[in-house]
């Protein structure tokens, strides 16, 4: 069983009680984050309404997301093209030694 415990925070003035079984240093540095997100959003709107200011710090958020995932992504991609490229490599070159490797007997599924 977990134990969660409460960490109070503050966003844009606003007191939250946040009940987590996380690192409460954790939830301060998410807590921390989402205030500086929603400082820049407000100094970047002409209306100072908190729900538009966190609409606009959630997209902002959103996007950074986005962008790490696809990049991750690209990061992924390259490494399966190079892990297919030295196993072509191992493959000429076991091939030009007379060595045979055969793969393995796949099991049988039951019906």
């Amino acid at each position: 069983m977990s134990s969660k415990r409460v960490v109070h925070i503050d966003i844009q003035g606003q007191k939250y009680a946040v009940r987590s079984d996380l690192d409460p240093q954790y939830i301060s540095e998410l807590a921390a984050y989402c205030d500086e997100k929603m400082r820049l959003a407000a100094r970047e709107l002409a209306s100072a309404d908190h729900l538009r200011v966190a609409v606009m710090a959630a997209l902002n958020v959103a996007d950074e997301l986005f962008r790490a995932r696809s990049e991750a992504g690209g990061h992924a991609g390259r490494f399966v093209a190079r892990t297919i490229e030295i196993e072509r490599i191992l493959d000429q070159a076991l091939a030009s030694s007379g060595v045979r490797i055969t793969p393995p007997v796949k099991a049988r599924e039951s019906a």
